[in-house]
């Protein structure tokens, strides 16, 4: 893996290509990512790099992060995510990270926290398909059976059944950057990416294509 970012959805909106295309695109915001450690094969015994985001007051911090900041000479971060390092990749210089990372036309994968939806039922949650609707039936949206009597005699683990839904960790992989804005300190992602405005998300490079394959998107 390489530098990510961590940013902030701010929403979604639209801009046109050279050939003007509508592009739909997800802005996020990268201004308040800091460098807080650089680890090293010779210290650590890896390489790698952590990035905080976000200002946070050091009271609402444990004692042993408050320490981890003042040592590192960084202002206490909400967000703080590591990122290791390829063998013989760079780090930019300077203490802040910028949009520079990510070049347009380059994939990336995004990981955010999707919407919480609160408890559902087996049909929103799971997409079930439906018992009978007439014919005396009285079961109609509900799970039906989930289990034998006498075997096994309980419930199997991971049965589909009615709960919470939403706020899971979701990656969403391969989107490319349409645009990349210094002076807003924005990133422009094709597509959605999980959760809802103001929630934070990691931006990686992506694992499953290469730059090669972005330049002849």
């Amino acid at each position: 893996m390489s530098l990510g970012l961590i940013g902030k959805k701010i929403g979604m909106t639209r801009v046109f290509d050279d050939s003007g295309k509508a592009v739909a695109v997800t802005v996020i915001d990268v201004s308040d990512n800091v460098f807080v450690q650089r680890k090293s094969t010779e210290t650590d015994g890896y390489d790698a790099v952590q990035v905080g985001f976000d200002a946070q007051k050091p009271q609402r911090l444990p004692k042993p992060l408050q320490g981890h900041f003042e040592k590192n000479g960084v202002s206490p971060k909400k967000v703080i995510r590591e990122f290791r390092m390829e063998e013989g990749a760079t780090v930019p210089e300077g203490d802040h990270p910028g949009v520079g990372v990510f070049q347009p036309g380059q994939w990336v994968d995004v990981i955010g926290t999707s919407k919480g939806k609160g408890f559902q039922g087996v049909y929103k949650r799971y997409n079930f398909g439906g018992l009978p609707m007439t014919h005396g039936s009285m079961m109609h949206r509900r799970t039906g059976s989930v289990g034998a009597g006498t075997t096994p005699g309980r419930v199997w683990k991971n049965m589909r059944m009615p709960g919470q839904h939403g706020n899971y960790r979701k990656t969403i992989q391969n989107l490319r950057v349409v645009q990349t804005r210094p002076d807003d300190n924005v990133i422009l992602v094709s597509g959605a990416v999980p959760g809802a405005k103001g929630g934070y998300v990691i931006i990686r490079p992506a694992i499953k294509k290469s730059d090669e394959a972005a330049s002849n998107a």
